[in-house]
């Protein structure tokens, strides 16, 4: 007989200690939650955070940072935030546009002149700001290395054709759009995307964020724990936009517990950071220009997140999804927990989320080791959501 243990089996030897942190006393469901899902192993680790105003109403952490349930979770644990990521790079982009240096409704060819290869002369700023620049993945052959190399690799996507006329619908920009935002910001500003994150939002706001993590912070990172078995494509047709996004590179869960990767700074998959500072950065956005005590970008640049956005089924996850300028908006066909109104929030892969409420001044996150199978959000997430608006 074979003795096989699962990581979910050693929750009853190596249960899961009391949250740490603090919280104040009106957001005590969301805390009992958190808690109950670290006690039943539902949780390995993970950290979540509520920012009223400008004010850290809930700041908490536990569970284990490895899956052997070894190491705890700490206040300072970081894990790859996945697609959250992208609504770091979108706020670097927003910090332009308000310098007027960057215009969205400019085409990405005025500032990136390479771009206008293969057709798309007319693909404009904000249609990659919003997924719709049909630039979703890269042609093959591709392979996950052929990331690192950022300059490179937005190289390759500047050369070829879209996949659908740009502005007609959206079809998620799942690993390359911080390369594409990236490659604006450095054309615009000079500096590296993660350069640019780490003087000009993270460091100002105190945001323990990183896109491109140094090697002397690489033992705080606690690797993602991948779902269980593998994304089906067998259905989906070769030559559509979600095939090719998917496969153009297909990219494993592991690949993010390599040194590469974390020095890489990959602006749409790659960001390193905990709830906390997730939600200091995107607290931005909920704070209307604001946060830390920093005018970060005027009132009026925040409202033209929210002046437009897309209302479709998206071409690559095929759900209901509306992007507005560099962030999702509210749906309550496909996001029921977030109530609609100005409402910003973008998931990662396994289910973490952040949500920055322009209309309440509340900014959410939650982030985690454990993945679970969905692309946007999970039913963990969801519950936590729905304990903090319960809580407002």
């Amino acid at each position: 007989m074979t003795n096989t243990t699962t990581e979910r089996d050693r929750t009853a030897s190596s249960p899961a200690p009391e949250p740490a942190g603090t919280c104040a006393p009106e957001f005590a469901a969301l805390r009992d939650e958190f808690a109950h899902r670290l006690a039943n192993g539902d949780e390995l680790g993970a950290s979540v955070a509520v920012f009223v105003g400008d004010d850290l109403v809930v700041d908490l952490w536990g569970g284990f940072a490895d899956a052997n349930r070894t190491r705890p979770w700490q206040r300072d644990t970081l894990t790859n935030v996945w697609s959250i990521s992208k609504t770091v790079s979108a706020l670097a982009a927003l910090v332009l546009i308000d310098r007027g240096q960057l215009d969205p409704d400019r085409p990405v060819a005025q500032y990136w002149p390479e771009f206008a290869a293969a057709g798309k002369e007319g693909v404009l700023v904000k249609h990659v700001l919003m997924h719709t620049s049909g630039v979703s993945g890269w042609a093959q052959p591709i392979a996950p290395a052929d990331l690192y190399d950022q300059p490179a690799a937005a190289a390759r996507l500047a050369a070829q054709p879209s996949w659908w006329p740009a502005g007609a619908m959206s079809g998620y920009h799942l690993l390359d759009y911080g390369h594409l935002v990236g490659e604006l910001v450095r054309r615009v500003d000079g500096r590296a995307l993660g350069d640019f994150v780490r003087e000009e939002l993270a460091e100002p706001l105190g945001a323990d964020f990183w896109l491109g993590l140094p090697e002397s912070e690489h033992h705080r990172v606690s690797d993602v724990v991948p779902p269980a078995g593998t994304l089906d494509l067998g259905a989906v047709p070769p030559d559509s936009p979600a095939f090719r996004t998917f496969t153009g590179p297909i990219l494993s869960a592991e690949l993010t517990w390599t040194s590469e990767w974390r020095t890489a700074g990959i602006g749409g998959a790659g960001g390193q950071g905990n709830a906390r500072s997730v939600a200091r950065l995107n607290s931005v956005l909920a704070g209307r220009g604001e946060a830390g005590g920093r005018r970060i970008v005027a009132p009026e640049t925040v409202e033209r997140v929210f002046a437009e956005h897309t209302d479709g089924i998206d071409l690559v996850l095929g759900i209901p999804l509306r992007f507005a300028l560099g962030w999702a908006v509210s749906n309550p066909v496909s996001t029921p927990a977030i109530p609609e109104g100005r409402v910003a929030f973008w998931g990662g892969w396994g289910g973490s989320i952040v949500i920055a409420d322009a209309d309440r001044g509340v900014t959410f996150a939650y982030v985690m080791n454990r993945m679970s199978p969905g692309i946007i959000g999970s039913e963990r997430s969801d519950a936590y959501t729905r304990a903090v608006y319960a809580a407002l």
